[in-house]
């Protein structure tokens, strides 16, 4: 179909590798947990085009040129890490606050500021888009299912693209109104919300260190 070969398997493990836990499932939980539904597809919105970005390069051919180049793969490798941890140093700094603070005034107004400093979109975009593993993946799963012999490749990558992004947002989806019955929970117990926190950050300082080590 359109020059792709065993659309099944293709689909059997798109949905086992939606369903791995990585930092851009976990920035948009946070993000609906704490914000709400519509934020939550903001912060959603912008792993998409994320995705997008990383396939469209894998497609030219970006992957193979980050794999055969070590010290091009090593910057952005590092400058994903880098992000990762500064995200990750964000987070637990939120939590230690929230340990803290003694009056729920005062947490209420840390998270205001939290709130309005943040841009759910752009941190997903950067998070999604400074993955290097994600490119060379992208290629090397791609590559496997696409028909070498047909004519328009290009036509080929669309469609396995457009099911990876189907099965995105309907991962998504379920994580953003699951986070939001979090945050019932989370405005109730504000203990929960800083335990919470502080484990969003830890689980970011181990994809940051995950990232550095990896290799081409």
């Amino acid at each position: 179909m359109l020059g792709v070969i065993d659309l099944p398997t293709y689909l059997a493990g798109l949905v086992l590798i939606v369903l791995l836990p990585g930092p851009n499932s976990l920035y948009v939980l946070s993000v609906a947990a704490r914000r709400g539904v519509r934020a939550g597809y903001t912060a959603a919105a912008g792993v998409w085009c994320g995705d997008a970005v990383l396939m469209t390069l894998s497609a030219a051919g970006v992957a193979s040129l980050l794999q055969a180049n070590a010290v091009l793969f090593g910057i952005v490798k590092y400058a994903g890490a880098g992000y990762l941890t500064w995200l990750a140093v964000g987070m637990l700094r939120a939590a230690w606050g929230m340990w803290r603070s003694r009056q729920e005034r005062a947490v209420v107004e840390d998270e205001s500021g939290a709130v309005a400093d943040e841009r759910p979109y752009r941190r997903a975009f950067v998070i999604s888009l400074f993955n290097p593993k994600a490119i060379l993946f992208f290629v090397a799963f791609f590559v496997q299912f696409v028909d070498p012999g047909y004519a328009y490749p290009a036509l080929s990558f669309v469609v396995l693209g457009a099911f990876a992004q189907l099965a995105s947002f309907l991962y998504l989806s379920a994580l953003i109104f699951s986070g939001t019955k979090l945050a019932t929970a989370f405005r109730r117990r504000k203990r929960l919300a800083a335990g919470a926190t502080s484990a969003a950050g830890a689980l970011f300082l181990g994809f940051a260190v995950k990232l550095s080590l990896a290799s081409t």
